[in-house]
């Protein structure tokens, strides 16, 4: 009795089919790309480490593990917070390192507060256990606060906000000069003095 012989199936070109397949499902899945926060990492500076910071010259803003902010010694709500942050920078009961007095700050002059906005720093500290959408509420507030104080001065010095400005330079591809030299006077009147590396555990 003689076998019958199977018929050989061709699996050449099973590769061809596999790659065609990998190439369509490559082109049409779309990927989560994760989005992060954009923000500008300062140049490291050299700072000796004879410098002090008066204590009434920082602004420490706590967030506890029930996502509550203790500040300036009390428990306040995130809207207060930048209002807070407005009068503190804003505060100008002092001189700067050229012991010159704030002549544009609208603030109140209080002793126990900042003496200058060039000496007025915000520290953020988080404990591991505070939501990640409260330290960025946090961040979103103190930012709001200081584009508030740069709107201010921009409109009264230039009759323009400090946003339009920055619209503006981005509209000539950062080649305005003028403009350029607007935006850097009212960041030096207003540095972004902001201290969130101290995590809590």
């Amino acid at each position: 009795m003689s076998r019958k012989e199977l018929p050989e199936i061709n699996a050449g070109s099973m590769a061809d089919i596999a790659f065609l397949l990998l190439i369509f499902f490559l082109v049409t899945t779309t990927m989560n790309v994760d989005s992060g926060i954009i923000r500008k990492i300062p140049e490291k500076e050299k700072i000796s480490s004879n410098i002090l910071i008066k204590e009434k010259n920082i602004l420490e803003v706590n967030i506890n593990l029930k996502n509550e902010l203790f500040v300036d010694g009390k428990i306040i709500p995130l809207s207060n917070l930048k209002q807070t942050a407005i009068d503190f920078i804003d505060n100008g009961a002092g001189l700067d390192r050229n012991k010159l007095p704030c002549n544009w700050c609208n603030g109140q002059k209080n002793p126990s507060s900042s003496d200058h906005p060039s000496k007025a720093f915000i520290s953020i500290k988080a404990d591991r256990n505070t939501n990640y959408e409260t330290y960025i509420a946090v961040l979103d507030q103190i930012n709001a606060a200081y584009t508030v104080l740069r709107n201010q001065l921009s409109v009264k010095l230039y009759q323009q906000n400090y946003i339009s400005l920055l619209q503006d330079l981005k509209k000539s591809n950062n080649r305005d000069k003028k403009i350029q030299e607007k935006i850097k006077l009212i960041q030096e009147k207003y540095p972004l003095l902001l201290s969130d590396a101290e995590i809590n555990n």
